[in-house]
């Protein structure tokens, strides 16, 4: 029989109908919204008949509560009959996904490689048909499916892949906070509702019928059931049960109906709803194991009824409603029976067995805490920490042993601070606190406590109780507690910027800790703790760490952030790409976004522009995604950095708030001094000098919460021009002077060049000439910004002095330099002072960096070094076809034809002509 007609969803089929219609040339993601029984699985169901009618191939999984806990369920079900073309996919890629999906027993690699690879996949399946992916219920989906669903809802666009996913009201998915369009489902109009009554029960008398249009509220699925739970008596009676909530309502609904089933059916129902695999093979064992032989023909009454129906080898629930009403109603032993039957049934499924024993056993079983354990590890194999918390949890709650016990609340709380889970890192925390824990327990609640925000939050005497658990836990002999730490101790007094004494005592335990003095983790305590006091050794250490014939991505990342924050600009810039690299090859998109942003960063003080913008905007991205608020804040420091260069001083000054917006109320100094030199740059690029000087000079004046005793330096050499402009050349001297002795520059040439820099800028006239030639000829700047900014200084300085013939190549270079890096505020500058020099020369064209997006640029750049779509999508997490999309758009904005040609365009910095 044909299926009747959705009743009151005209507009919305016709908002699904429009969405289907761009999957010919263009994908996209709408999650549908709404109260239980709304209809979001009916609308479901009319997306894929139409879907289908329309050639589109269609892969869907549904979310069932019960499954929440087996890792990447739901990606096996959406996958699982199209297994066959994950061998299409590169290799790690498809390593990646064969773990996932328990194909292998490698380790399961970061979630966003299981995203890039069934990104992949799903576009290769798009090459012959549009896709459309839905996900029913994918509040239910466990956690690494909905994360790997919502990662590729952010990515699709160029492929012809849609995805529909629909979510109860309420309820908290990663697909939930995904940036896409939403269809809200309301409840029905009163006249569809009364159709929709009348359609299911036509003969209620007036007062029934009209308390159940009430009570029911527009609500599809209640005015579907509620009439089937009246007792036959109270058909044309108004003696009707009492009111409750809706979905309380229709829960008993479907329980009054599931009590009118035989006793065998009640069982095996049971059964059915206890097991998250839904096989009938499975459920006729477990069964028999409850003594009902004969489970099959016992659950057709309840196919009969509406309540279950069979999809093949499956026993589906008609609603979620009804599996819940089934296990609800059957008693506490009943249901710890219906589990242990499960859990004897599924003795090759581990994972499985031991989430239906811990469901079955009643006080505490070691031997069974011991199994959730496993399960725990293999979850963390498989890429699920949040599967992994809940069993560890689960195993803690049943463990004898107090260590035990202890033990493995920790190792849930850790997880949890990783995922970022503050309320069940401080409720795991507080229980394993009460519990006697063993030596090498005793300080970690603590540790991971104070590394829960980076230690951004708290003041600073903690650092010092922190170094004290640091030297304690080194005396019981366990170092890498020491480091922890002493890692967030020395994290903390650098956001903070505190005090020597309290800094000199993280470096006296870190140094009585016995590591090599190359020791990456050393180098970053020691740097961060104080930067200027252990300059000359972590800059020994550093040149050690730059000359291994190999280094590990963490070594690189810690090493880079080490000479970043003794300004070592250039050893942090070369020792980062082994870390990028890795971090991408690796899918860890967390660690990736914080390199990143170093070398956005230190691209920007380097002059390295090109490089710094499409890093500072995909550490911004990534940052976001991974939920890293703190280097989302820095990265858009970066970001407003950029903008301030370029003379975008409105979207300078709203990242740069919005950064300050992070960190101001917990003394963020890093950032706020980030943030002041953003706007420097933004007031220097405007011609605006006083109000540079007034920005810049907060970085510099100890009382404001923006000065930072390292960070500070990274706008020394603006400092400097906005004084030396503005009138303060005196005062500005005086905070170059107090560098200068206090600061080790043997070792950071860039530091060394911003001191020279200064100093040229404020030389008295009578020093001015030889401190320029200084400079420029016998120990040349080679940064392309500086040396352009001291070259239109010397430039000016010279057609001040009526030097103007002398003037004019300075001036010239100056802006040749400045056209080339998109510095427009400056370019401006010189062709002004080239005016009054005399000589008239065009503003410089429109270029790559005008007319690019900052992620256009990235793969432009990529596209000129030889790498294919698909090596770029591999790098960036996007498909092949999205980055040909990018690159059709790329092609005429730079004016060229040919990938061969994209060098050109981008070396010269303007278009070139096809």
């Amino acid at each position: 029989m044909a299926a009747q007609p959705l009743l009151g969803r005209e507009e919305e089929l016709r908002e699904v109908d429009e969405f289907l219609s761009r999957a010919s040339h263009s994908g996209g993601a709408l999650l549908i919204r709404g109260e239980v029984g709304v209809g979001k699985s009916s609308i479901l169901a009319e997306a894929i008949a139409r879907a289908e009618a329309s050639g589109m191939r269609v892969l869907r999984a549904t979310g069932v509560e019960s499954e929440t806990n087996l890792p990447f369920a739901g990606l096996h079900q959406l996958l699982q009959p199209w297994i066959g073309a994950i061998d299409q996919l590169a290799s790690p890629q498809r390593g990646a996904i064969r773990a996932a999906l328990g194909m292998s027993d490698d380790a399961v690699p970061d979630i966003f490689l299981v995203g890039l690879a069934t990104l992949n996949l799903l576009a290769e399946l798009a090459e012959s048909d549009p896709v459309l992916v839905v996900a029913d219920d994918a509040h239910w989906l466990d956690s690494p499916t909905a994360d790997v669903l919502a990662f590729v809802a952010r990515r699709l666009g160029a492929d012809a892949i849609t995805l529909m996913a629909a979510i109860r009201e309420g309820f908290d998915s990663a697909l939930a906070r995904v940036d896409v369009p939403e269809l809200r489902l309301g409840p029905l109009d009163e006249r569809s509702a009364e159709a929709l009554l009348d359609r299911h029960a036509s003969s209620l008398s007036a007062p029934v019928r009209a308390r159940l249009l009430a009570e029911s509220v527009g609500n599809p699925l209640a005015l579907a059931e509620l009439p089937k739970a009246l007792p036959p008596q109270l058909a044309g009676d108004t003696s009707l049960p009492a009111v409750l909530p809706l979905t309380q309502r229709l829960e008993r609904a479907f329980a009054a109906r599931v009590a009118l089933m035989p006793k065998a059916t009640r069982g095996a129902l049971l059964v059915a709803a206890a097991d998250e695999g839904s096989s009938l093979g499975e459920i006729e064992a477990a069964a028999r194991a409850l003594g009902e032989d004969r489970a099959a023909n016992a659950l057709e009454s309840a196919i009969d009824a509406d309540l279950i129906h069979l999809a093949g080898d499956s026993v589906r629930f008609r609603h979620p409603l009804v599996r819940s009403a089934v296990y609800q109603s059957g008693s506490f032993a009943e249901r710890r029976a219906a589990h242990a039957a499960l859990a004897e049934t599924l003795k090759d499924q581990p994972d499985r067995r031991a989430w239906h024993l811990g469901a079955s056993v009643l006080g505490k079983d070691e031997s069974v805490a011991d199994e959730l354990d496993g399960a725990a590890a293999r979850a963390l194999q498989r890429g699920a920490p949040i599967v992994a918390v809940a069993a560890l949890e689960q195993s803690a709650r049943l463990s004898e042993v107090s260590a035990n016990r202890g033990r493995r609340l920790l190792e849930a709380a850790e997880l949890s601070f990783q995922l970022g889970k503050a309320d069940s890192v401080d409720r795991l925390l507080d229980e394993a606190e009460q519990l006697e824990l063993g030596p090498a327990e005793r300080g970690r609640p603590r540790l991971i406590r104070e590394m829960f925000d980076d230690g951004i939050s708290a003041g600073p005497e903690s650092i010092s109780e922190l170094a004290s658990q640091a030297a304690q836990a080194q005396r019981d002999g366990d170092t890498g507690l020491a480091l922890g730490f002493l890692r967030a101790a020395a994290i903390r007094s650098f956001w903070r910027d505190t005090p020597d004494s309290t800094r000199q005592q993280v470096v006296t335990v870190a140094l009585d800790c016995g590591l090599d003095e190359a020791d990456p983790r050393l180098l970053a305590t020691l740097a961060h703790a104080d930067p200027f006091g252990q300059n000359v050794a972590v800059l020994r250490g550093i040149a050690t760490l730059r000359s291994a014939p190999t280094l590990d991505p963490l070594g690189a990342h810690l090493g880079a952030y080490a000479a970043m924050a003794v300004n070592d600009m250039d050893a942090a810039f070369s020792l980062l790409p082994p870390a990028i690299s890795a971090y991408r090859a690796q899918g860890r998109l967390a660690l990736l976004a914080q390199v990143l942003y170093a070398r956005g960063s230190i691209g920007i003080l380097l002059g390295q522009w090109t490089v710094a913008r499409p890093a500072a905007d995909e550490a911004a991205r990534l940052a976001a995604e991974t939920k890293q608020p703190l280097f989302l804040a820095n990265a858009q420091t970066a970001q407003a950095a950029l903008a301030g260069l370029r003379g975008d001083e409105s979207l300078a000054q709203g990242l740069a708030t919005e950064a300050e917006g992070v960190t101001l109320s917990v003394g963020g100094r890093a950032v706020l001094c980030a943030a002041q030199l953003a706007r420097g740059f933004a007031a220097l690029s405007a011609g605006r000098y006083s109000d540079a000087y007034a920005n810049l000079r907060r970085m510099f004046d100890s009382t404001d919460p923006a000065y930072h005793h390292a960070e500070r330096l990274w706008g020394l050499a603006e400092y400097a021009e906005a004084a030396a402009l503005s009138g303060h050349r005196a005062e500005a001297s005086a905070i170059v002077d107090e560098v200068r002795s206090t600061s080790t520059t043997a070792g950071t040439p860039w530091l060394s060049r911003s001191l020279r820099f200064a100093s040229a800028l404020l030389s008295d006239d009578d020093e001015a000439e030889s401190a320029f030639a200084a400079t420029l000829t016998r120990d040349p700047i080679t940064s392309p910004f500086l040396r352009a900014r001291l070259e239109l200084a010397y430039g000016s300085w010279l057609r001040r002095h009526r030097r103007v013939a002398e003037s004019r190549p300075w001036l010239q270079t100056a802006q040749d330099r400045f056209d080339a890096l998109g510095a427009i505020g400056w370019s401006a500058r010189a062709r002004q002072e080239l005016r009054a020099s005399g000589i008239t020369r065009r503003s410089r064209s429109r270029g790559a960096w005008d007319q690019l997006s900052p992620q256009e640029l990235q793969i432009a750049q990529m596209a000129a070094e030889g790498l294919s779509n698909c090596d770029i999508g591999q790098e960036l997490y996007l498909s092949p076809r999205t980055v040909g999309s990018h690159l059709y758009r790329i092609f005429p904005k730079l004016g060229v034809a040919t990938r061969s040609q994209l060098h050109l365009a981008l070396d010269q910095g303007v278009a070139v002509t096809a």
